[in-house]
């Protein structure tokens, strides 16, 4: 994060994988408990803002398909806090776009946490990260661990955090599906399933800890994989394909349909990055983790 005046701040709102996605059990109220060990990239959003005279929230977007009103998250966190801490008070908010939409990426989230942060910080509210958590996991379930970003397991409804140890220094290829998924779609077919194949997410808890990229590789997992498949077909051969040119393990990542590969050497993941981009009509990207955390 980069001040630039008084009334203004730069704002970087990373986007992150799922290294392993469980759905432990659901609370009577709908939210489903989770077992989650997550992972910022560098690939990130920007949010621009600066203070207004005009109350509430102004928000603009370089992307004409997303809403700028209270149905976007940015708006919708941005509008919490200045009802919360300072009402009356102005914000005007531009959101430039990089990480894909509906992919899987925690993109609304990790950009809704960053609008947090920097309303935080712009208006001098002193919350700390644990109060902005609180309020954000009412809005999305990965705006905690968006907030803080690394490498972490995530637990309850997503407010539950434990800092792991960073992944490993390595390429992460994503491959997305031209058309979307709804998180909320995802989830209702999960609760649908009669027969769940949980992933192994001490298997790679232990695999960070001990530093062991392989054996991240090999515990990759996402419960959420199978049900969204049913629409995406593609995410399997997309993950066959990333593991043919050369990747240690490939995944879905969140509710989908973005599937990312881990790779050691960039000549293979160039290359991966190549082949996709040839075979597949969306979004191909190539990046690396992000351990900074805070969205640095």
């Amino acid at each position: 994060m980069t001040g630039q005046q008084n009334n203004r701040r730069e704002i970087r709102a990373h986007a992150k994988i799922n290294l392993s996605l469980d759905i432990v059990g659901r609370r009577e109220d709908g939210y489903h408990f989770v077992r989650m060990v997550m992972q910022s990239l560098a690939l990130h959003d920007t949010l621009l803002l600066e203070t207004c005279a005009d109350p509430g929230v102004w928000l603009t977007t370089d992307r004409r398909e997303l809403a700028v009103d209270d149905s976007n998250l940015v708006h919708r966190a941005a509008a919490r806090l200045l009802q919360m801490y300072c009402p009356g008070q102005g914000v005007r908010i531009h959101l430039e776009k990089r990480i894909p939409l509906s992919a899987g990426l925690a993109g609304g989230s990790t950009d809704a946490a960053a609008a947090l942060r920097g309303m935080n910080d712009l208006f001098s509210l002193g919350l700390t990260e644990e109060a902005l958590a609180r309020l954000g996991v009412q809005l999305g379930a990965d705006i905690p661990f968006c907030l803080c970003g690394g490498t972490a397991l995530s637990e309850g409804i997503g407010e539950i955090l434990t800092a792991l140890p960073a992944l490993p220094p390595c390429h992460i290829l994503l491959a997305k599906p031209e058309k979307g998924m709804s998180t909320a779609e995802a989830y209702k077919a999960f609760d649908a399933e009669t027969e769940v194949r949980h992933p192994d997410t001490d298997g790679q808890i232990r695999a960070l800890q001990s530093g062991d990229l392989a054996g991240v590789a090999a515990a990759l997992g996402n419960v959420l994989e199978p049900v969204t498949e049913v629409q995406y077909p593609e995410v399997e051969s997309i993950r066959q394909c990333m593991l043919r040119e050369g990747a240690l393990g490939a995944r879905m990542s969140g509710s989908g349909p973005t599937v990312f590969g881990i790779f050691t050497e960039a000549e293979k993941a160039e290359k991966a990055c190549s082949v996709l981009k040839k075979k597949l009509s969306g979004e191909v990207i190539l990046t690396a983790p992000n351990q900074n955390g805070r969205n640095a």
